[in-house]
């Protein structure tokens, strides 16, 4: 047997492939059994207030069949998860569909802490209608169908505090955006107005500073759209939003 085909055969013994011929020994069928339950370990990890709305059983059952579909393809199990939340969208076990944005918005949050470290816009100067503002790595927009935040909110308590289960609000089904960064160590979150959302969306892409006020002309119309530029900016540059 050659070295590409021992390698093969040891590659479909660890994966389960009956075509590897290979009948793994104790020690590599203990390993075998060991990645998946480390995968699933890790999902929860990335999930942590997702696993403690569905509960044990039901999250392993998710994390189960998320694995089948869609197994590790990368060298750090960090990254094990990225598609959660579209696969719980199509997920006939899923108890309420406002848990695939609890899962979007775990892994957002998750995303922005592990987001490269750059230094922060200090201050707005010399804009003319050909500057592109940069967003921090660390930014992160999701789009949500369900208001899931207020559940999430208080679920993440319960976590932080080690309290009961809280009684949680029902989700709103709403459109909207969540936008997720990080601002030096602290991990942060907040609802969008359509507004901003917009404008923020264009920065996403690359805009111009015309850009963006074509944009918010559009979304609040030409009188008012300089006052929503200005607040905007205003609010990026306090929250870190704007790398230098």
């Amino acid at each position: 047997m050659s070295l590409l085909e021992q390698q093969r055969a040891l590659q479909g013994a660890i994966l389960g492939s009956a075509a590897s011929g290979v009948s793994p020994p104790n020690g590599l069928e203990v390993y075998r059994q060991a990645v998946p339950a480390r995968l699933v370990d890790a999902l929860r990890d990335n999930h942590l207030v997702l696993h403690r709305a569905m509960g044990d059983e039901a999250f392993d059952a998710l994390a189960e069949a998320y694995l089948q579909f869609h197994p590790s393809r990368t060298r750090s199990i960090r990254w094990f998860g990225a598609q959660l939340g579209s696969f719980m969208d199509a997920w006939p076990a899923l108890s309420h569909p406002a848990l695939a944005d609890m899962a979007r918005m775990d892994w957002a949050l998750r995303d922005a802490f592990d987001a490269a470290d750059v230094t922060p816009l200090q201050a707005l100067a010399g804009l003319d209608a050909e500057t592109r503002l940069r967003l921090h790595p660390g930014v992160r927009l999701v789009r949500l169908n369900w208001a899931v935040e207020p559940a999430w909110r208080a679920l993440r308590l319960a976590i932080t505090e080690e309290l009961a289960d809280p009684e949680l609000p029902e989700p709103e089904a709403r459109e909207h955006t969540l936008l997720a960064w990080r601002l030096g160590l602290d991990v942060r979150w907040r609802s969008l107005e359509a507004p901003e959302a917009a404008l923020l969306a264009q920065l996403q892409q690359g805009a111009s500073f015309a850009q963006l006020g074509q944009c918010a002309a559009a979304e609040v119309g030409v009188d008012v759209a300089p006052t929503l530029l200005v607040q905007a900016l205003q609010t990026w540059l306090a929250d870190g939003l704007l790398q230098a």
